[in-house]
């Protein structure tokens, strides 16, 4: 919701990290990939499981799975779709190589229809799934009327 927060996000992750009281103590940069509507980010780390554990807590089984791995450089819409996202065919999607050195994490699109959203609310919506780029956020669901 706070377009400098954003950019400070993206340029210098440990700089906004901090100023929430988080820490990101590995020695590997940390890099924040936005997703747009024409550009998607998937993050997988084709050598081992290099992830941001730190601030997602353990990877899934899934990621470290060498058929992830090899299957998600391949056929990333393949894999996305098995998760349940479709992405329009103009969209790009970019996989994005983990390393010892570099971790990656997604700053998944806004939904449609949260401009009013707090960021609270927001907060609910992206997932371990989404800031690893297999899915969107939650959509939320149309208020009863």
């Amino acid at each position: 919701v706070d377009a400098s927060y954003k950019k400070l996000l993206i340029d210098d992750t440990r700089s906004a990290l901090a100023e929430l009281n988080l820490t990101y103590t590995t020695a590997s940069e940390l890099v924040i990939v936005e997703n747009t509507e024409l550009l998607h980010h998937i993050i997988v780390c084709t050598l081992c499981s290099c992830y941001p554990t730190a601030l997602l807590g353990p990877p899934p089984d899934w990621y470290k799975s060498s058929v992830y791995r090899s299957r998600v450089v391949i056929d990333p819409r393949g894999v996305m779709r098995e998760f349940g996202l479709n992405l329009s065919i103009d969209t790009e999607v970019r996989v994005m190589d983990s390393t010892a050195d570099v971790r990656y994490m997604v700053l998944p699109r806004r939904p449609s229809g949260t401009e009013h959203f707090t960021e609270e609310e927001l907060c609910n919506l992206v997932t371990r799934d989404s800031m690893i780029g297999v899915a969107d956020p939650i959509i939320p669901h149309a208020s009863p009327v």
